[in-house]
C-alpha cells in the first residue's frame, strides 16, 4: 500500500557534512546524475557547492513542477547594521523524484523574512528584508537596490540607512 511507503533513507555517501544541531527533512536525486539538492532545517544544500545556502541567504526560489531554480544572494556591502546584497547566478536542478523538497523549500525560505518591504525614491529604489537566521537572535537586515540604483551614491545609502532604521523600529517596536 502506497500510504505507508516511506522514502529510502538518504544514502550515508551523499550526506553532507552536517552541523551538529542540523537536520536532513528532505532531499532527491538531481536527474542524469548522482548529485542530490538536500534540505535541512539550517538551509539547502546544493551539487557541487562546499556549503549549505543558509535559508536567510536565498533571494528566490521556484518549483517548476520538474525543476527546482535557486537564486542565492552575496554580500557586495557591509554598512552600519545591514548589508547590500544582490543576486547571484540562478541554479537549476531537475529533481527526479522532489517528494517534500519543493514544499520545505518554500515553506522555509518564506518563514525567513520577517519584514520586507519595496521603497522607491529618486534615482532608483530599495527593498528592506529584515529575516530571521538559523541559530542567531534578532533579525539580519538587508538591502537590496533595484538595478538601475547606484548603491554607492550618497543619497542612496542615505535613504537606505533611514529606511532600515525605520524597519527596525517597526519589527521591534522595543528599539
Amino acid at each position: 500500500m502506497a500510504l505507508f511507503r516511506r522514502r529510502p533513507k538518504l544514502p550515508a555517501d551523499r550526506r553532507p557534512a552536517l552541523d551538529r544541531d542540523e537536520r536532513v527533512l528532505a532531499w532527491s536525486a538531481v536527474a542524469d546524475s548522482e548529485a542530490v539538492v538536500v534540505v535541512t532545517n539550517r538551509g539547502l544544500w546544493l551539487p557541487a557547492q562546499p556549503a549549505r545556502l543558509g535559508w536567510h541567504e536565498i533571494h528566490k526560489a521556484v518549483w517548476s513542477g520538474t525543476e527546482l531554480a535557486v537564486t542565492p544572494a552575496h554580500v557586495v556591502a557591509e554598512r552600519d547594521g545591514y548589508r547590500v546584497v544582490a543576486d547571484r547566478p540562478v541554479q537549476s536542478y531537475r529533481l527526479r523524484e522532489p517528494g517534500e523538497v519543493p514544499h520545505h523549500v518554500r515553506a522555509r525560505v518564506t518563514s525567513s523574512v520577517a519584514y520586507s518591504l519595496h521603497h522607491p525614491f529618486a534615482g532608483g529604489g530599495v527593498r528592506v528584508v529584515g529575516r530571521r537566521v538559523s541559530g542567531v537572535d534578532g533579525l539580519s537586515w538587508t538591502v537590496r537596490y533595484d538595478p538601475a540604483t547606484d548603491h554607492d551614491s550618497d543619497e542612496a545609502r542615505e535613504v537606505a540607512a533611514a529606511l532600515v532604521a525605520q524597519a527596525r523600529g517597526t519589527a521591534d517596536p522595543s528599539l
